[in-house]
């Protein structure tokens, strides 16, 4: 081969690399994106607007500071939502990419404008507990959307990234000390029951973001080994109505060869798939593992006859 073909195909290897790398999203894509971060975008200013910031309980993050910003300042809340916000979608871009980036860009505009409209809006309710807990629900749902289909409302995990290569601290634990500081000033600029209602916000919201980011639905990778691996395999896939692939391996200590058995659940079949394995292998290996997300394959659940 001469070096002007060698250098042809290598061309053509980097062409089709690079359209792989920045193939376009469809039309139809591109909509549910839009859709459902505006979705999203709106549902966090009904949760700021509408629940938590008229009975002073903040979130935490760049929402938080913006909060209390607004509070002393008396400025719209939705001015420094947009203006904390800009420097992190200018990092995104160079950290995680272009969709990213101009997502993030939308939904925080979309937050802003939302939080500005919905400011003359009275309070759903002033019972600060209920105003707390559903606030960090809707507020909750509404994150949670917009990072489901690629965006961000809140800058603050963009900058534990950034830090993250610079600091002896995972990404969760930078997010963790600087949620606690801003929520620990909050007693300061409104009152420590108040910064104690910020706290429960947050965690409602937290864990309301997990479920709508995985879904209800969760999944959980199971990894089995027995000797009696195909009894076993047999009875998940009559039983469960769930697919198995089974795996050769090798036990380091002993140098067995040893079957693997591999499958995919939900949480509701795990008590079942427990009792499966006891009853065929009680003293067989077991492991099991939560899954965020599940495509392809044939993990789709069979009808039980």
């Amino acid at each position: 081969m001469t070096e002007i073909q060698e250098m042809s195909l290598i061309e053509q290897q980097e062409a089709i690399l690079a359209n792989i790398q920045h193939r376009r999203l469809t039309k139809r894509k591109i909509f549910q994106r839009i859709l459902l971060i505006t979705i999203g975008a709106i549902l966090m200013s009904v949760g700021l607007e509408i629940f938590l910031v008229p009975n002073n309980v903040i979130d935490g993050g760049i929402t938080g500071i913006s909060i209390m910003l607004s509070y002393i300042t008396g400025w719209k809340l939705g001015i420094f939502l947009f203006i904390l916000n800009i420097p992190f979608f200018f990092i995104g871009y160079k950290q995680i990419g272009k969709t990213f980036a101009l997502s993030t860009l939308y939904g925080i505009i979309i937050l802003s404008i939302g939080t500005t409209l919905l400011h003359p809006v009275p309070a759903f309710t002033q019972d600060i507990l209920l105003a707390t807990v559903f606030g960090g629900i809707v507020l909750g749902i509404g994150v949670g959307l917009v990072i489901r289909y690629g965006g961000s409302l809140d800058g603050t995990e963009i900058m534990a990234i950034l830090f993250n290569n610079k600091l002896p601290f995972s990404v969760g634990e930078i997010i963790m000390f600087f949620n606690l500081f801003i929520l620990g000033c909050a007693g300061f600029v409104f009152s420590w029951d108040r910064a104690m209602y910020s706290l429960i916000a947050y965690f409602v919201a937290y864990k309301t973001i997990d479920v709508t980011i995985t879904g209800l639905d969760e999944s959980k990778s199971v990894w089995i080994i027995s000797d009696n691996a195909k009894q076993i395999g047999d009875a998940i896939m009559n039983r469960l109505g769930r697919g198995v692939t089974y795996i050769h391996g090798e036990g380091a200590y002993s140098g067995d060869d040893k079957k693997v058995i591999f499958c995919v659940i939900n949480r509701l079949e795990e008590a079942k798939l427990k009792e499966i394995v006891t009853e065929n292998d009680d003293s067989a290996f077991l492991a099991v593992a939560d899954i965020a997300e599940v495509r392809g394959g044939r993990f789709k659940k069979k009808d039980i006859h």
